[in-house]
């Protein structure tokens, strides 16, 4: 299986060894496409798509993603981060210039729910999620055999709250020792310190059982069911220090009424997760976010 993968990796670096990708947020004020434009003119980039959005054209906040193709770009690509810098002070912007034949090195924290952990392999197999997945880490046993049969290393790493420093110190080390760009946690159930948080900023996706803001913390299909809830969903977001309060990446919902019980709108839940989950972390790993306060952008 990973024979397939890995060729189908190479096949898709090889074809993208000349794209790029550019994104900056900062105060709206006149001159700024053209200046990136002109920018990219000088070393023969071609934009292929082009977003942009501001909050205010007076004054507010200027966000644009650009994806382009430039020849040669491996080799032009670190003069090119080195002489924009001279725009990005002008601007005063806050900026990256991705290639996109470097895939992210993402690892999967997972507890004893596995539907979310397999949206996310089945779409990496299928080539739709280009990423590498150099390790998977749970607290538990459950998901071992599904992923040692991709040939994807497994670490359990037991962690309660009574061991929970221990645990994190082992698995930063094991995050630093695989250079990990990405982490997502796919139904982990323990809650991140946050010495682990800072340590990733803005690179943790989580996955939350329900429509944030409501019912945040435990039990919340229980919390739900005994409300007599008629929407229910999923929310995806950046990690924070405050628990389910940071950045929302993407939701979903799907109406439910009397005649579901608990467990019927866990069942319903599972599928908005997996779902929900999958699409914020295909537009992490594509350069299409960017954080903004408490808020995204999402070209």
């Amino acid at each position: 299986m990973n024979l397939v993968i890995n060729a189908q990796k190479e096949r898709y670096k090889e074809r993208q060894k000349n794209r790029g990708r550019l994104l900056i947020k900062c105060h709206d004020q006149r001159g700024i496409v053209a200046a990136v434009s002109k920018y990219l003119f000088q070393y023969e980039a071609n934009i292929i798509e082009s977003s942009q959005y501001s909050t205010n054209p007076e004054g507010g906040s200027f966000f644009i993603r650009i994806e382009f193709e430039c020849p040669n770009l491996e080799e032009k690509a670190a003069g090119m981060k080195s002489n924009f810098q001279a725009i990005a002070d002008e601007f005063v912007m806050e900026w990256r210039l991705q290639l996109v034949s470097e895939l992210k090195k993402t690892a999967i924290f997972v507890s004893k729910e596995l539907h979310c952990l397999r949206e996310i392999l089945v779409e990496w197999q299928d080539g739709d999620m280009m990423m590498e997945i150099p390790l998977v880490i749970s607290n538990h046993e459950t998901a071992r055999e599904m992923v040692e049969s991709l040939n994807i290393p497994f670490y359990h790493i037991p962690a309660t709250k009574d061991n929970r420093l221990e645990a994190e110190q082992q698995q930063l080390k094991l995050l630093d020792e695989y250079d990990i760009d990405l982490i997502i946690l796919a139904r982990y159930m323990q809650i991140l310190t946050p010495a682990f948080v800072a340590a990733h900023p803005y690179k943790i996706i989580n996955i939350h059982h329900s429509f944030l803001p409501a019912f945040v913390g435990a039990r919340p299909y229980d919390r739900a069911y005994d409300r007599g809830v008629k929407i229910i969903g999923a929310t995806s977001h950046y990690v924070t220090n405050e628990l389910d309060e940071g950045p929302i990446i993407e939701q979903d919902i799907k109406r439910v009424d009397h005649r579901d019980h608990v467990e019927d709108l866990k069942r319903t839940g599972r599928s908005i997760e997996r779902s929900v989950l999958a699409r914020a972390v295909k537009w992490h790993v594509e350069d299409r976010i960017i954080v903004h306060g408490n808020k995204t952008v999402v070209f």
